[in-house]
């Protein structure tokens, strides 16, 4: 390996705000999406025809193997293709908070809750009512239950998903296109990926529905809020676990609101707004407002 491609060795080209392009290049994107998909829709598949239940058993079983599918795609090409020092750049995106900072972890902690409030206001001016709370009433009633709940949301989505998503995927798609054009491909992939849990009775995408009024706006928000999930990644030093909180947040905060269809509908509005503009304020080739050259990029923190 070139000794100019390591973290340290480029210390000084990351210091000044950018990557070397070389230093990311071992994530092949192709590969992760199909084993990411294959994995995923191999457990997935036989829930849907076999009718089974994906929370109960035996489907819950096959129902977690398969949402474990993007990060089992990032663990077999890391230890395949990657040597020791993108293992630890890898582990170190993960675990290091302080990539991520007061500022940017308020955007992280905060953006989806807001939205999703902001979009229960404009139902209430539109006519409607807003939802009963049902889940934050239950957990307040029994707040010994938030942690458990907490962490079933963090295993069930989050966690393994982004480790592949913006974990593995992202880095390589920004080598090949700009950050604009890697977010909408990471966000139609993803959005593909959810396709067999419409046809799985129990499931939030089956109750949506595929072929519904609300099925655009729900893949829409998929695609549209990985503009924002590149945004984070890219200002906070390629940090994963921003992600995986930013996810976290998105369906926490979902499920505690109890967002209906109209207040998913604005959902997506605002969201595509927020999208417009941080495009028009950081810049589509980086979305940090540094250049996106040839030899370089990916802004660091």
């Amino acid at each position: 390996m070139n000794p100019s491609t390591s973290p340290d060795a480029g210390s000084e080209t990351h210091a000044s705000g950018l990557l070397p392009r070389e230093f990311l290049q071992y994530a092949n994107p192709r590969r992760f999406f199909a084993l990411a998909l294959g994995l995923s829709w191999l457990f997935w598949t036989p829930i849907a025809l076999l009718g089974l239940e994906p929370f109960s058993m035996p489907g819950i079983v096959l129902f977690a193997l398969g949402g474990l599918g993007p990060a089992a795609a990032e663990f077999v090409l890391i230890l395949r293709e990657a040597d020791s020092v993108y293992v630890q750049d890898y582990r170190q995106r993960v675990l290091d908070y302080r990539r991520i900072g007061l500022r940017w972890g308020l955007v992280v902690l905060l953006f989806f809750p807001v939205v999703n409030g902001i979009a229960l206001g404009l139902v209430v001016l539109d006519g409607g009512s807003l939802p009963a709370f049902e889940t934050a009433t239950d957990l307040l009633a029994d707040p010994i239950t938030i942690l458990p709940y907490a962490g079933f949301i963090l295993l069930f989505g989050p966690l393994p998903e982004e480790l592949g998503w913006r974990g593995y995927a992202l880095d390589g798609l920004q080598v090949r296109w700009n950050a604009l054009a890697a977010s909408l491909i990471l966000g139609t992939l993803w959005a593909a990926w959810h396709l067999p849990l419409f046809f799985m009775t129990g499931s939030f995408q089956a109750e949506l529905g595929l072929f519904t009024p609300q099925s655009p706006y729900y893949t829409g928000t998929i695609v549209v809020s990985s503009i924002l999930y590149t945004w984070i990644y890219n200002n906070t030093n390629r940090s994963t676990l921003s992600a995986i909180l930013f996810h976290f947040m998105t369906n926490f905060s979902g499920e505690l609101m109890g967002l209906g269809d109209r207040a998913r509908l604005f959902q997506f509005g605002l969201i595509t707004l927020a999208a417009v503009l941080v495009v028009l304020a950081w810049g589509p080739g980086t979305l940090t407002g540094a250049p996106r050259t040839r030899s370089t990029l990916l802004p660091g923190s």
